[in-house]
């Protein structure tokens, strides 16, 4: 097959949700959104629904590194995204596979705190993801509260205080960073994309709906399947943030649960 014609192969490394708006299925749904074929290693299963998560059943870290050998002694893949991560034992397993058939393109996005504040893994998880994943990415997605954690600081409240984080950010180690900026006050919605060449603001309106859940997941589960189908690296986050816009806009038209809903992956077909 030509390259021009050759669909392009993308991994999601993350948890599942049953409810289907998050983590594995969400990153599923939005790979194929977007043209790709999506491949996924579970690291978790989860008791969930729209309205919280009731338990989780971590997935041994021996079937993890099976899961990602298996896969990858096979399938040529192109784009890796990686969801929540809570151990360190996973990180390293997972860092270890991709150091050794390392993708073109390697997302983090680093959920660590849950849409009530709660944080969603301990002090050694997080660790594991600022120390071990971090700076295997070549793009990073936390929101505010997540890059307050990996920071070790309290979260910002305004776009000059997102800019006074370049250099701590970029201290983490991942080249590009995605640092979204949904969390603050204001009709838009502002994210900063920070780059070794410099930084730039890519705003979004505000669109106004509580079907939120899965929003981070379809995101950069986005940028990765742009990046695999060979946008730059601006052009998929742009891509990406205009196609979530639209799924945040006509999620209404999905019935799914009596909490936040999940966004509306395949708006463009149905």
């Amino acid at each position: 097959m030509s390259d021009a014609s050759r669909i392009a192969n993308v991994l999601t490394i993350a948890g599942s949700d049953p409810s289907g708006g998050a983590g594995i299925q969400a990153d599923l749904k939005t790979f194929s959104a977007h043209g790709t074929y999506g491949t996924s290693v579970i690291t978790a299963l989860t008791a969930q629904n729209t309205c919280g998560v009731t338990g989780v059943h971590p997935v041994p870290v021996d079937f993890i590194a099976a899961q990602l050998d298996t896969l990858l002694d096979d399938v040529a893949i192109d784009a890796v995204k990686i969801g929540m991560v809570a151990s360190r034992e996973v990180a390293e397993t997972i860092r270890e596979r991709l150091e050794r058939r390392r993708p073109r393109w390697i997302v983090l996005d680093p959920v660590m705190v849950a849409k009530s504040g709660d944080l969603l893994v301990d002090d050694a998880g997080i660790r594991a993801v600022r120390d071990i994943l971090v700076p295997l990415a070549d793009l990073i997605t936390p929101n505010l509260p997540e890059a307050a954690v990996l920071l070790g600081d309290s979260e910002v409240t305004s776009a000059e205080a997102m800019e006074a984080l370049q250099p701590a950010l970029r201290r983490l180690g991942a080249p590009h960073v995605l640092l979204k900026g949904g969390h603050l006050a204001g009709e838009r919605c502002p994210d900063l994309l920070i780059s070794p060449e410099g930084a730039s603001w890519l705003e979004a309106e505000r669109i106004a709906t509580d079907n939120l859940h899965g929003t981070g997941c379809s995101l950069s589960s986005a940028i990765t399947a742009r990046l695999a189908r060979g946008d730059s690296l601006v052009g998929a986050v742009q891509h990406a943030k205009v196609w979530l816009s639209q799924a945040l806009h006509d999620s209404h038209r999905l019935d799914v649960g009596r909490g936040r809903g999940p966004v509306h992956h395949f708006h463009a077909w149905w």
